[in-house]
C-alpha cells in the first residue's frame, strides 16, 4: 500500500517540522510585571500658577521742579540715603543772582514807601486846613497805596526766587536705596512741561513684592492671604515664601488674554531678590495635611486580557453599574446650583471639593487576584489623590502594568511633581518652580 505509506511520512514529516518550529523558533510568554504600592499619609495641594515680576514694596521718583544745569551729585546707585540728605545740586548762579535783584528791587519799593507815606501824611494835614484841592488829596493817597503794594509785589517775587534757589538742592524725601541715577554731572535739566526724574529711590528693598499675572480662568481661586511660593532664574534651586496681599481689580488685556495683578509680599531680608527678577509663581488655593495619598495613574489603570493567564479578575459590577446609575440621575437632573461659601478674605485655604467626594475605582492586588474596588476620592492635583474611603493601608494598590521577567514590583513612596516648589519655608527653602493650575504632591 504505496499511498498508506507516502500518507504516513507526509505527516510524520509536518510533526516532526512543526515540533521543530516549536522549541527553535517559539516565544517563551513572559509574565505580566506588575507596578504597586500602599497607601500613604502626607500632604496634598492644589495651585495656581502665574508669572511675575519682583518689585519694592514702595518706590519715590526725585526729580527736580526748575531747569538748571547739574553742578554736583552726592550719591550713587544702591547707595542707601536718608530723609533730607542731600543728593544732587543744580548751578545756583541765575537763582542767586534773581535773588540778589529782587532784594535791591525790595529795598527801593521800601524807601519809595517810605517817601510816599511822608507825602501822604502833608499832604492829609494841607488838605484839613482846606490848603489844597480833594484832588491833590487823593493823588497822594493813591500813590501812597500804590508804594505800599509795590511792596508786597516785590516781596512776593523775592519769595519765589528763594523758592526756586532752594528746589536747586535736590534732598531724599524718604529713607531708602538709590535704585536709578539719571543724571550726571554737568547735565541740563528741562523742567519746562513736566518734571524730570533725577532719582528712584525704593524705601525698604528687605521687604519686596511680586506682581503676578493671573489668568481670568484662575482669579477666582485666589484669595487674599493665601500662601504663595515662586521661583527667580538667578536662584531655580531656592523658593521663596509669600502672601497674598492685593487683587487689583484692573483688568490687564494682551492678545485677547485677560489677566489680574496680584500682588505677592515676600521677606527679603537676605538681599537676594532684586528688583525686575522674573518669577515663576504657585499660589495655594487648597493644603491638606496628613490625607491618605495614592498616585493619580492607579485610577487609570484597568486589566486587560493578557492578564487573565496570570491573574483572576475580580471586577465590582454592582458598584460599577451602582455609579453609572448615579451619574445618569445627575445628568437627567440637569444643571445644580453650585455651592454656597462664606466670603472670607482671610481665609487661608480654600476647600471647593464636594463633603460627599466623587466616587472612583481602583484595582487591589490580593494574591493571585486583582479585585476591583470602589473608592471615594478627595482633592486630586493629577499627581497624587486623597482617598476619603474605600482602602486599607496595607492594600496593595495596581498602577501600572508591563511584560517583564520579575514576579512583580513595587513604586517608591510619595509620588510629588517635578515642577512644584518645596512644601515649607520661611525666608527660602528647597523646592523648583510657569500660568494655569497644577498641584503639589505628598511628604
Amino acid at each position: 500500500m504505496p499511498q498508506l505509506r507516502i500518507a504516513i511520512i507526509i505527516i510524520v514529516v509536518l510533526l516532526a517540522g512543526t515540533a521543530f518550529w516549536y522549541f527553535r523558533y517559539r516565544k517563551e510568554e513572559k509574565p505580566v510585571v506588575l507596578q504597586t504600592e500602599q497607601p500613604h499619609y502626607g500632604y496634598i495641594s492644589r495651585s495656581v500658577t502665574a508669572t511675575g515680576t519682583v518689585q519694592p514694596v514702595d518706590t519715590v521718583a526725585v526729580g527736580s521742579q526748575v531747569s538748571g544745569t547739574i553742578r554736583n551729585i552726592y550719591t550713587d546707585f544702591n547707595a542707601k540715603v536718608r530723609k533730607g540728605q542731600l543728593l544732587a545740586e543744580l548751578d545756583k548762579s541765575l537763582f542767586e543772582a534773581q535773588v540778589n535783584q529782587y532784594r535791591a528791587n525790595l529795598e527801593v519799593a521800601k524807601a519809595s514807601l517810605v517817601y510816599q507815606k511822608s507825602t501822604f501824611d502833608r499832604q492829609t494835614l494841607l488838605y484839613n486846613a482846606g490848603a489844597i484841592s480833594k484832588a491833590d488829596f487823593e493823588n497822594s493817597q493813591n500813590q501812597y497805596l500804590g508804594a505800599k503794594a509795590n511792596v508786597q509785589s516785590v516781596q512776593a517775587q523775592l519769595d519765589a526766587a528763594t523758592k526756586n534757589l532752594s528746589y536747586a538742592s535736590i534732598y531724599s524725601p524718604v529713607d531708602g536705596v538709590v535704585m536709578t541715577r539719571n543724571v550726571s554731572v554737568g547735565q541740563t535739566v528741562a523742567a519746562s512741561f513736566n518734571t524730570p526724574t533725577l532719582f528712584i529711590i525704593a524705601k525698604d528693598i528687605t521687604k519686596m513684592q511680586v506682581q503676578a499675572a493671573v489668568s481670568e480662568a484662575d482669579i477666582g481661586d485666589v484669595r487674599q492671604g493665601l500662601r504663595a511660593a515662586f521661583t527667580v532664574d538667578a536662584y531655580p534651586d531656592i523658593s521663596f515664601s509669600g502672601t497674598v496681599n492685593q487683587i487689583r481689580l484692573e483688568p490687564v488685556v494682551s492678545a485677547n488674554v485677560v489677566t489680574y495683578s496680584t500682588l505677592i509680599t515676600a521677606p527679603n531680608q537676605d538681599l537676594k531678590l532684586k528688583p525686575g527678577m522674573t518669577a515663576n509663581i504657585f499660589i495655594f488655593t487648597r493644603e491638606i495635611d496628613s490625607a491618605m495619598l495614592i498616585s493619580a495613574k492607579a485610577l487609570k489603570f484597568k486589566p486587560d486580557s493578557s492578564m487573565t493567564r496570570q491573574f483572576r479578575i475580580v471586577a465590582d459590577s454592582n458598584a460599577e453599574r451602582e455609579v453609572r446609575r448615579e451619574a445618569r440621575r445627575a445628568s437627567n437632573a440637569g444643571p445644580t446650583a453650585p455651592p454656597r461659601h462664606r466670603h472670607d478674605s482671610s481665609a487661608r485655604q480654600i476647600d471647593t471639593a464636594p463633603a460627599t467626594g466623587t466616587p472612583a475605582f481602583v484595582w487591589v492586588r490580593q494574591g493571585d487576584s486583582l479585585v476591583e474596588k470602589k473608592v471615594t476620592t478627595g482633592l486630586n492635583n493629577d499627581t497624587q489623590v486623597q482617598i476619603l474611603s474605600g482602602l486599607d493601608n496595607d492594600d496593595e494598590i495596581v498602577d501600572a502594568a508591563e511584560v517583564g521577567t520579575a514576579a512583580g514590583a513595587k513604586t517608591g513612596g510619595a509620588v510629588r511633581s517635578p515642577f512644584m516648589p518645596a512644601r515649607r519655608g520661611g525666608g527660602s527653602s528647597r523646592g523648583s518652580g510657569g500660568g494655569g493650575r497644577s498641584g503639589g504632591g505628598g511628604r
